[in-house]
């Protein structure tokens, strides 16, 4: 019997060029998205790149999402962070702001990984010996 498939997502080998180019492009999507809602009166800097993180971790891998969440952390200091599109010395707030991003994004991308680890177990099968299903 065939087995439905429970994830029909694609995935990207985690070290690949494509992996990273996802990444990056997952962050200029994040950024339009955070403009706008800058634009309409937000003020949660990193709101629109939250679930972008995620998203690359459980498509591209950890290291993808480490790069798009490192990049994320300038980007969002010089264009979304009052003086906007410039660094300047960060404030008390911002820098929680940005200390509080970065735990997310850690406890995210773990999330993530683990997502990445059960998919591949269910596609073999699961824990038993191989050739056996648990079904």
């Amino acid at each position: 019997m065939r087995r439905a498939e429970l994830f029909g997502i694609p995935r990207v080998r985690p070290w690949s060029w494509q992996a990273f180019l996802l990444g990056f492009a997952s962050v200029a999507v994040s950024a339009a998205i955070q403009g706008i809602c800058v634009a309409l009166g937000a003020k949660l800097y990193f709101a629109a790149f939250v679930p972008s993180i995620f998203i690359v971790g459980i498509l591209a891998g950890a290291p993808a999402a480490v790069f798009a969440a490192l990049l994320t952390i300038p980007l969002v200091w010089w264009a979304f962070m009052p003086p906007f599109f410039e660094i300047s010395p960060l404030t008390s707030a911002d820098a929680d702001s940005i200390n509080l991003f970065f735990l997310l994004a850690v406890l995210l991308i773990g999330l993530a990984d683990l997502c990445r680890a059960t998919r591949s177990i269910v596609r073999r099968g699961g824990f038993g010996p191989p050739g056996k299903s648990a079904a």
